[in-house]
């Protein structure tokens, strides 16, 4: 996992997560997976679940920031 530094989302930030069904799951970003530029496909970024406090690896296509 590294930090995007100067991109869209920091460390931290509120974000919501769009789900399958387009629903938004509330989370907390932690930082750029690197997965895809391991194996290729499209880039994604390691989030955390407050509710559940776990954490899973996104698209960053379906992750849009969010009011705290």
């Amino acid at each position: 996992m590294t930090d995007i530094g100067d991109g869209q989302f920091h460390k931290g930030q509120p974000i919501w997560v769009i789900e399958p069904g387009g629903s938004q799951r509330a989370a907390e970003y932690v930082g750029e997976g690197e997965t895809s530029a391991w194996f290729g496909g499209p880039p994604t970024v390691i989030v955390v679940y407050p509710d559940t406090r776990t954490g899973e690896a996104v698209e960053l296509d379906r992750v849009i920031p969010r009011e705290a």
